[in-house]
Parts: structure tokens; C-alpha cells; sequence
């Protein structure tokens, strides 16, 4: 079985996110939108996990416009990060299968430029070098009029999560990111909404998990809250301390295992 966490650049609009979400059909198990980000999550899950991405892409670059984009989140397609994820007897090599499956798909149904990432590189050398020292792997060399690009990648499963901050310190927030980032962790320091935050990919969240970076970044200043992006694994969360899952944003329903199995469907 697989997971597919679509990113979307489109967060304001329910009715639009809606929209795209119904796309998935039966494999949605999560939406999550962000307004300053201007970005929702669409997790998708279970055996038709490829088709529901394929249609879910489509319904995005049909009704989203990267031209009348703005949001702090970086990013290169209004349809900007595709991910398929190996979950229970599933292995990495699965995901890239579907992965470049689907960026075949893409490239020539939709006229979509397709940067691959996961064994051969990583989404932020995608982000850095995209169109300039790294052409797509497959589909048009130069954007999609409306469209732009995606990043399609394989990868194992990771846990999105941001740390707002008390102080809109942007400054600070950056030198947080810094000192955390580690080969467990991705983060940035981002101005959202008049306020900022320690964004982060939590890339080994059994071994650096959100307690760990919550409490790293409360030593050096007041988090204001913490806001899980998307779903978490079980495990993640079993391995948090149950009186402090509502401080850590975290909660049994928001498993990737509870969702598949509320479907009837064994992780």
C-alpha cells in the first residue's frame, strides 16, 4: 500500500480545496489548509492511491492559476509537490515505480514539467536549481503557462510541523531553523501572516520527533503553538508522552492508521 501527500498551491479557498479534494474520491484521508502558506495538504491513501493522484493533479492545474499565486511556502506548480510513500509491506522501491509512473502521466497528459526527487536527489536541490541549472526529467523544458512544474518524488514517511512563535522574530526564527536542521530535519524560518514560524520536515520522526523539536525551540524562546501538517504515524505518536498531545498538536485520529482503518483498510 502506498501514500500520496499532494500539495496543492491553493489554501484560502475551501470551496476550490473541496473541489480538488473530491477528486480523490474514497483514497482522501486528510485535507489540510493553510491560508498564509497558501497551500493545503491532500493525503491520499489505500489501493487506488495512483489513480486518486492522478485525478486529484488534474482537478488542481484545471482550477488553480500560479499567475494570481502569493504565499509564504516556497514552491514551482500550482499542483508543486507529489509525493508516494511505502507504508506497511511496501518498500521504497514501490513508491518509485508509481512515482515515475505518474510524472510520465503528468508530462504528457497535462503538459506539466516533472522534476523527479527521492534516490537521485533531494525536493530542496529541486527547489534551488529548478529551471536554471536542472531542466525537468520528463515534459516540457519551461513552465506550464498556468500551471508551472511539480515535484514528483519517493520517499519514506515524514512528519510536517510547524512551531509558531510568540515573538515575530524572523531573525530568530531562522537561526532556530538553523540549529536544528540535521539529517533528521528540514526546517525553515518563515514570516506568515504578520507572525513567524520554525517550519519543519521532521525527515526521521522516530528519531527526532516532535517533543524533541518543540522543546529545542521552547529552551531558546516561547512557542506560541504547534500545528501537525497533515497526518502522523502511529508510532510517532506512541512515542510521545499522552499528557502532552494536545501541547504537541497531536491526536490518535490524526494517524495515517486510524484513517485507513476508519476505510476498512489494513496499513
Amino acid at each position: 500500500m502506498l501514500e500520496c501527500v499532494v500539495n496543492i498551491s491553493e489554501g484560502r479557498r475551501s470551496s476550490v480545496i473541496d473541489l480538488i479534494g473530491r477528486a480523490g474520491g474514497d483514497a482522501l484521508v486528510d485535507i489540510h489548509a493553510d491560508p498564509d502558506h497558501h497551500r493545503a495538504v491532500l493525503t491520499l491513501a489505500g489501493p487506488d492511491v495512483e489513480e486518486a493522484a492522478r485525478a486529484v493533479t488534474a482537478a488542481a492545474v484545471l482550477a488553480l492559476d500560479l499567475r494570481e499565486h502569493r504565499g509564504a511556502h516556497p514552491r514551482i506548480g500550482v499542483v508543486d509537490v507529489v509525493p508516494f510513500v511505502p507504508l506497511g509491506d511496501s518498500v521504497l522501491a514501490d513508491a518509485v515505480r508509481a512515482r515515475d509512473a505518474f510524472a510520465a502521466w503528468a508530462a504528457e497528459t497535462l503538459a506539466l514539467p516533472c522534476f523527479l526527487y527521492g534516490p537521485e536527489r533531494t525536493l530542496p536541490e529541486i527547489r534551488r536549481r529548478a529551471f536554471t541549472e536542472l531542466a525537468p526529467d520528463l515534459g516540457p523544458a519551461t513552465p506550464h503557462p498556468t500551471a508551472g512544474a511539480v515535484a514528483v518524488g519517493a520517499r519514506p514517511v515524514l512528519v510536517a510541523y510547524n512551531l509558531w512563535l510568540e515573538h515575530a522574530d524572523l531573525d530568530h526564527a531562522r537561526e532556530l531553523a538553523r540549529q536544528l536542521r540535521c539529517p533528521a530535519v528540514r526546517a525553515l524560518g518563515l514570516a506568515v501572516g504578520g507572525r513567524v514560524q520554525v517550519s519543519m520536515n521532521l525527515l526521521d520522526p522516530l528519531a527526532v520527533g516532535p517533543a524533541e523539536v518543540y522543546d529545542r525551540v521552547a529552551a531558546e524562546t516561547t512557542v506560541a503553538r504547534a500545528e501537525l501538517v497533515g497526518l502522523v504515524p502511529r508510532a510517532v505518536l506512541d512515542a510521545v508522552d499522552p499528557g502532552r498531545r494536545d501541547e504537541l498538536d497531536l491526536d490518535p485520529d490524526r494517524t495515517i492508521e486510524a484513517r485507513l482503518e476508519a476505510r476498512g483498510w489494513t496499513p
